[in-house]
């Protein structure tokens, strides 16, 4: 690594085996790191942490080294790697969980490269929240950091998840993770009690009603793009955050609510790409112009002006 990259990743490397309507496959790449350090890989420099077994195809590692994503920090360790295995049906809104196999990421305790250490931008995967603020407190610069979590770990490590959420900027979470965290139904009500809490933004992931992010200036909204074949949704949430996280990490620290909006629209568009097809590869085919493209959609649903971004495409 001849810089410290742009944005760092926490989180799953993974093998998933998913059935939707539209077909089964066996132990292809997945996990929250891959998916947002593919869709970030757009717009800026970005770096991975994360654990695999002596399974893990080293054909995934070049797929993602071919994206420049950095992976000094992905360590290959005795054992098998994190497994999913799930299916979808109907409209396929809900993940069917069939089988779990954490392997060796039961014992990952990220230790983050020297090198990342001071990188501007932090996103905390869907991990442990003691090993989330594990990762902060190797920190040596101050980092805008953004945590995803899900209603695990809202369960059974609230006192540790709200230790977390204090020490952060951006938090991605989806409407039932914030009723269930907050104890409030109603959406504006429980991002408010959570900027309370700390963090500097909530960005509410709603599915097909778009995403908002919540401040203390105000809210800005972006509609979800309307899709007709959709085959598997299996890591839209995190290419979402990436490409989020990634177009602001471009522009260095600032996060206007402009910036945000347009943060939005780029996670949306990248986020409508995954879904498309199988694993990443609906998100590695996206290019700079059929993510503008989407973005133009977007900007004429609300009557906007498509940003004027850098998007390398790696095409």
């Amino acid at each position: 690594m001849c810089k410290t990259p742009d944005l760092v990743i926490v989180g799953s490397v993974a093998l998933d085996s998913v059935r939707t309507p539209y077909g089964e496959h066996e132990r292809i790449l997945g996990g929250s790191a891959c998916y947002a350090g593919v869709a970030a890989s757009y717009f800026t420099q970005v770096g991975i942490v994360g654990v695999i077994g002596r399974d893990f195809p080293q054909a995934h590692l070049d797929l993602l080294a071919s994206r420049g994503i950095d992976l000094a920090g992905v360590h290959r360790q005795d054992g098998t790697t994190f497994h999913w295995k799930g299916y979808y049906e109907g409209a396929m809104d809900r993940a069917i969980t069939v089988d779990t196999h954490l392997g060796v990421f039961e014992s990952f305790s990220p230790d983050i490269p020297e090198d990342y250490r001071s990188a501007p931008y932090l996103f905390l995967g869907n991990i442990h929240p003691a090993l989330q603020l594990r990762v902060l407190s190797q920190l040596t610069e101050k980092t805008i950091v953004a945590l995803d979590t899900m209603n695990y770990w809202i369960k059974i490590q609230p006192d540790l998840l709200h230790d977390v959420i204090a020490k952060i900027d951006l938090l991605f979470i989806n409407e039932a993770e914030i009723q269930q965290l907050t104890g409030v139904k109603n959406l504006p009500e429980a991002a408010d009690r959570i900027l309370k809490d700390g963090p500097r933004f909530v960005v509410l992931k709603r599915g097909g009603h778009g995403a908002t992010v919540h401040g203390a200036e105000g809210v800005v909204a972006a509609p979800a793009l309307p899709l007709r074949d959709v085959k598997d949704p299996t890591g839209a949430g995190d290419t979402f955050a990436g490409g989020f996280l990634g177009y602001l990490a471009q522009s260095g620290p600032d996060l206007s609510l402009e910036r945000l909006r347009e943060a939005l629209w780029m996670g949306t568009a990248l986020a409508s790409h995954t879904v498309q097809d199988f694993s990443l590869l609906g998100l590695c085919r996206a290019s700079s112009e059929s993510i503008f493209q989407r973005c133009r959609q977007i900007a004429q649903m609300v009557n906007g002006r498509v940003p004027n971004v850098r998007i390398t495409g790696h095409e």
